[in-house]
This record gives C-alpha cells, structure tokens and sequence, in this order.
C-alpha cells in the first residue's frame, strides 16, 4: 500500500508540471494571437478616420455654411458622412467654439471653447488627435481640424472614433484587457472602473463582478508555474504589445481556467486508476484480518450487549434522579409564585390605577380649595370616595378570583361599564393629550356579568393602550362596542405593536421597565373575561399598534345557551 501510494503521488506530481507546462505555453500563444488581432483592429480605426477632419475640412457646402452663418443643412451633412465613414459622431464648430451643426442634435448651441480638441485644432495647421473626458464621465476620443477661408479661421471639425465598440466585443471573452496611453494611464479597458488608473492601481480595485471573475470561480487555486502578474488575489498570464500610435500599448489578462480543467481532467483519470489499484490491494491484504475479526466480534458480542444494557439503565436512573431533583426545585418555587403572585403582586397591580387617580384629584382638590371653588372640590372629594369605594369591591373580587369560588353575575350594560372606565382613567387622559374616540351604541347593550370585574378589565387594556403610546407623536386610543349575534368591545392604539402574541397573556409577562409593572395584568384580565362566559384576544392592526377584542355573549343569548 505505500509503494502503490508513493508512485501514485510521484506519477500525479510529474504529470500535473508536464502537462501544466504544455497547456500554458498554448494558452499563451493564443492569447498573443488574440492580442496581435485586437491591436490591429484598433490601429485601423484610428487610421479609417484620421484621414476624415481632413476631406470635411475642405467641403464647400460646410465652408458656406459657416460664412453664411446658413446652417439648416449643415446636420443633414454631418449624418450622411457619419453614416458613410461610420464614425462614432461628426461636430461642427464655429470660430468661437460654439457647435452649429452635429451629429447629435442635443450638442447643437453647446460651447466648447475649452474642449482640447477645439484648442488643438485652432493652434496646428495639421490634423490633431485628442482624447477628453466629458462633465457627463464619458471619454472622448476624436480627430478635429481647423477650417480656414481666405487664411482666416472659420470653424473647427471633429470627428469622434468610436473605440468603445471593441470594449464591448472584449467583454465576450474571459481575457481582461487595458489599452494605455503614452503616460500608462488606462483609456480602454474590460473593467469600467479600470479607465483612468495606472495598471498597478487597476489590479489592487475590486470591481463587480465580470467575466474574468467567473472564470476563476471555476479553476483550481494551484498550479506548478510561476504567474505573471495577480488580479484581485488570483494568478493570470500577462501579455503585452505596442498598437504602433502615439506610444499606445494593449494588455491582457489571461486566466489559467482553461490550462487547469485541461490538466484536471487527466489528473482525474490518473487518480482514478491509482484508487483502483489501492482498492483491490487493500481488499486482498484486508481478507486474512477479516477472518480473524469476526472471531473476536462474535466472542464480544455478548459481552458488548451487556454493556449497552447496563449503560442503558445507569443513563435512565441517572435521568430519573435529575427530573426527581428539578420536580422538588419547580414545586418550591411554584408554591413560592403562587402565593406572591396571587396575593401582593396582584392586589399592588390592581390598586395602583385607583392610588394615581386618587392623587390627581386630591391635588385638583387642594387647588380649587385655595381658590375658593368649593363645590367644584367637593365633586372632586366624590369621586375620590367612589374610588375608594371601587378599591375596596376590587380587593374583594381579588380574593374571590384567588379562591377561584363563584362570582354573582347580574344584567350589566356594556356601554355605561366603557363609560365608567373612561372615566376612572381621565386624569391620565387628560395629563398624556391623548385623543380618544369612544364609538357606544344608542341602545343598551346588556351582559350577564359582574360589573366591577369588567370594569377592571377595560380599565387594564386602557391602561396598557396609555403605555404603549407614550413614545408616538399623536398619540390615540379607539373604544368600539359593536352588537351582533355577541357583543364585540374593542380597544385601539397607534403605538409600536405587540411583538410576541403567544407570551401575551403568560403570567409575569411583560414588556415595560423593570418598576412599571409585573406581567399580571392581561393574565388576570383573561381569566375575569373566561369567567365570564366570553373570550380577550389581541392581534396587531394593519396600519399599526395594537387591537384588543373582548367577546361576550348578550344576555339572552346567555339564557338561551344554558337553558
């Protein structure tokens, strides 16, 4: 087996660096033959055009038209030569650089005084090749010449080589390609963000994605020959040559995408033998051990099957003693919770509201007294008796829910119970600036309830409703109560939502401050609507905030179920 694996290894290792060697040097005639082809497209574009600005400059018909400042026909021109010589676009200037007639007709008006093709043009005598880049990003390369009538200057031509169009055809290719300057700033390139930089600068961007970049995606990251040069951290063939104009030089990038798959695929087929062989080795070598261990498995076998069994049932006592010790944990503090939650926790929840109320009108109280309004403070010491009165009721019906013992229903009308809620909660309203709309029905709406209790659950949705709001601009709460076959008691507000609804009506649930409360309200307020033959839901509402609904049944509907 390690013979078989070192002439394995040693075979892969020649066969990768032979065939590596090979394919790259044909991958990189072909890409100098590729290269040779586009530096000659290029030269003979520049070349097709250069002779142009010359012809036009002598055209009686644009030399009129500029001494007759007559140019009505003067784009008609330009598009028939454009069409003919298949330039990228034709301009026609005037002494001062104003564009009287083009190609496109939008440059029509334009100045351009301070284009260098406009000022080159004015300054030699000859045919002048400039490239500019454009306010709007584009590079413009163009041939521009002056024209002339009776030794004066009369007007400029320039004529736009469209050399853009070989980028695009370049793009079909997996090679990246650069066309440089005299100065080896970038004009042309495959990469958009390439134009403009150095060479050095183009390879350190990382650009979108291209096609050289799926390219490497699909090759192997290693390989036996040194690489040319690094684009965004992976190894390409760099060839270079001169396009023969104004010390222009082409550059590609070619990847070794093609050179590994060709290699991979042998090196595959070679691995592949190399397996089969080390298989049927390993299978005869493996025949006499094979013998010898189902000996020693069958003497085991017993031997391992009381093993499992005894670890089986150590595993299970083990478990057992640990849901024994968290059983004993949970009961104590269930025991613990059960007797805070439903005694100090929920008496303090329930009294709080009354408490707060209470001193806002012992505080109106005081004020009126000190000005004399004596019976204005008397309506207020009222309502403070009523309050007392209602903590009172609400301490009883507290320790009748702890008792979970029967509560006396009696015929009740929904639209008062909203009614008094509200009204119990109008200090807070009334200090928050919080719109409320309360929409009741005319007639009453009569349940079979237990009043104070449902007053205790409106007034803890209100309550909830008011914390919920306090951080939004316009703060607003909606009380709907709408009849149908049951009575439907709704109450919206426009804060932030209910993020976790299936925790909602958990005990000791909640979502405010540590202080502000502790998670009983919604609970208690789901059990006094369950007992009360109906059911609280929330969800949240379409444009926002939260929606709590209480369903109960009218009190003929109630009679008519029980009989």
């Amino acid at each position: 087996m390690l013979f078989l694996i070192v002439v394995g290894g040693a075979m892969v290792w020649w066969t990768n660096i032979f065939l590596t060697e090979r394919f790259t040097e044909t991958t990189r005639s072909r890409a100098e033959v590729r290269l040779a082809l586009y530096s000659g497209n290029i030269l003979s574009e520049l070349q097709r055009n250069q002779i142009v600005p010359q012809l036009l400059a002598r055209d009686p018909t644009l030399i009129g038209a500029l001494n007759s400042a007559d140019f009505s026909q003067s784009s008609i021109r330009l598009i028939e030569y454009r069409d003919e010589i298949a330039a990228e676009g034709l301009l026609l200037m005037d002494s001062d650089g104003r564009a009287v007639a083009a190609t496109d007709r939008a440059l029509i008006g334009s100045i351009h005084r301070a284009e260098p093709y406009f000022v080159e043009a004015t300054r030699s005598n000859e045919t002048v090749f400039t490239t500019s880049i454009l306010e709007s990003g584009p590079r413009v390369f163009a041939y521009s010449r002056k024209i002339e009538a009776q030794g004066e200057l009369i007007g400029v031509i320039m004529v736009e080589v469209d050399l853009k169009k070989f980028e695009s055809s370049w793009a079909g290719f997996t090679d990246a390609v650069i066309v440089a300057d005299s100065e080896a700033t970038i004009i042309l390139a495959t990469e958009a963000r390439w134009r403009g930089l150095h060479e050095e600068e183009a390879l350190s961007v990382q650009s979108a994605p291209s096609a050289i970049e799926r390219a490497f995606s699909a090759t192997a990251r290693w390989g036996a020959l040194p690489a040319d040069a690094y684009l965004q951290g992976e190894a390409v063939m760099r060839q270079e040559a001169r396009i023969g104009f104004r010390g222009w030089r082409i550059t590609s990038f070619t990847t070794y995408a093609g050179v590994r798959e060709r290699v991979n695929a042998v090196l595959a087929l070679e691995i592949m033998a190399i397996a089969i062989l080390m298989a049927l080795a390993f299978y005869f070598v493996s025949r006499k051990a094979t013998s010898r261990l189902r000996f020693f498995q069958r003497e085991s076998a017993e031997l391992r099957q009381l093993n499992v069994a005894l670890q089986r049932e150590i595993a299970e006592r083990e478990k057992a003693e640990r849901h024994l010790e968290v059983a004993e944990q949970t009961l104590q503090q269930s025991s613990k919770l059960a007797a805070l939650g439903e005694m100090s926790a929920a008496v303090s929840h329930e009294l709080n509201q009354p408490l707060a109320a209470m001193k806002t009108y012992l505080a109106g109280a005081k004020l009126l007294l000190q000005r004399r309004r004596g019976d204005e403070a008397l309506s207020s010491f009222q309502r403070i008796d009523d309050l007392i009165e209602r903590m009172g009721a609400i301490t009883r019906q507290l320790k009748s829910y702890a008792r979970k013992g029967g509560t006396a229903f009696e015929p009740i009308d929904v639209g008062k119970s909203v009614s008094s809620a509200l009204s119990m909660m109008e200090p807070q309203l009334r200090r928050g600036d919080i719109e409320i709309n309360a929409s009741l029905p005319r007639d009453p709406v009569i349940v079979e309830a237990d009043r104070i209790r449902l007053e205790q659950v409106l007034v803890n949705l209100l309550r909830n409703a008011l914390d919920a709001i306090k951080a939004t601009p316009n703060p607003k709460v909606d009380l709907l109560v709408t009849v149908g076959d049951e009575v439907l008691v709704t109450v919206r507000d426009n804060g932030s939502g209910i993020e976790d609804l299936e925790s909602l009506f958990e005990p000791f649930y909640t979502t405010k401050a540590p202080g502000d409360g502790v998670g009983l309200g919604l609970a208690i307020s789901s059990g006094i609507v369950n007992d009360l033959g109906g059911r609280l839901t929330a969800r949240n509402g379409r444009d926002g905030g939260a929606v709590f609904e209480i369903v109960l049944p009218l009190a003929d509907r109630k009679s008519e179920a029980a009989e």
